[in-house]
């Protein structure tokens, strides 16, 4: 089933509108749209000259941000309200301004209230992975 847009309506959580990561009324934030398709989250993010840390180099914590929202995004599609317990990520690559990333977020396994995700940032140009994560969340 696919699904795109806001949670399911009867789910008990409120869209999100202002998030900085996907939030579509938030006039600063990266307004990236999350897909959820098979319990797989995706989505396309191109950073701009707003996301560098130095030079033509995006900053890291805008990519984190962007891995922090497509594993969120994999529950909150879902219609499960969790929050980021705990989440390491790895950086692979620099990524230059311009280069459009593919997210991916997928659950790895459950536990009580405990979900763990994994999340991946891959160049578009080459398919080369820019940065993963792992990610706990756990469900409110």
């Amino acid at each position: 089933m696919s699904e795109d847009g806001p949670p399911r309506e009867s789910s008990p959580i409120d869209p999100a509108t202002m998030c900085f990561a996907c939030g579509e009324e938030n006039p600063i934030g990266l307004g990236i749209a999350f897909h959820l398709d098979d319990d797989v989250c995706t989505a396309e993010f191109t950073p701009d000259e707003n996301h560098v840390g130095w030079e033509d180099t995006v900053h890291g914590g805008i990519l984190y941000a962007a891995l922090d929202d497509v594993t969120a995004n994999v529950l909150f599609r879902q219609g499960r309200k969790a929050h980021t317990a705990r989440s390491e990520i790895r950086y692979r690559s620099q990524v230059r301004v311009g280069e459009t990333l593919r997210l991916k977020g997928w659950i790895e396994k459950e536990k009580g209230r405990l979900v763990v995700l994994h999340g991946e940032a891959r160049r578009a140009s080459d398919d080369a992975v820019v940065a993963d994560c792992v990610s706990r969340f756990m469900l409110e």
